[in-house]
């Protein structure tokens, strides 16, 4: 269920009816979960983190940058490239930015969400630092089959 995050329909719209992000269901992230699937679930347990420590975030920037933070357009198994890791957040912003009107926040979540691997590239607002570590979080759950969902 996307509760949490259905409450800004409007605004997540346009990108989960991207055609490209709607490519993303075919790309596999961790496991067996899609890129589609991972991105939303980044989006919807941020906002649930957030919520449930009562801490005050811009949830529109928030679920708009957690749902683009891994926008990279390409299955990274293919081919399989050792620096993924480190060069996929350029590129996912690269691609966010050519397809949809970002803010500073959505920018800087896309970005900066695969820090510490990527040392220089330090969040610097709260809604970064939440995507950055609930990616992590969902990303185990992924990697170990514990997650319980599916956002296809």
């Amino acid at each position: 269920m996307m509760k949490h995050i259905m409450s800004y329909k409007d605004d997540i719209t346009e990108i989960l009816d991207a055609p490209e992000m709607l490519k993303a269901k075919e790309y596999v992230q961790h496991g067996d979960v899609s890129v589609y699937s991972h991105s939303v679930a980044v989006a919807e347990y941020s906002c649930r983190f957030a919520r449930k420590m009562r801490i005050k975030v811009d949830f529109r920037s928030l679920i708009r940058g957690a749902l683009l933070h891994d926008f990279f357009l390409y299955d990274w198994h293919d081919d399989w490239d050792k620096l993924h890791g480190f060069k996929h957040p350029k590129i996912a912003l690269k691609n966010a930015d050519s397809q949809f009107s970002l803010n500073k926040k959505e920018r800087n979540i896309i970005r900066k969400h695969m820090w510490p691997m990527t040392l220089i590239n330090i969040p610097t607002c709260k809604e970064a630092w939440l995507v950055c570590f609930i990616d992590k979080y969902c990303s185990l759950l992924e990697t170990f089959k514990i997650f319980k969902y599916n956002y296809e």
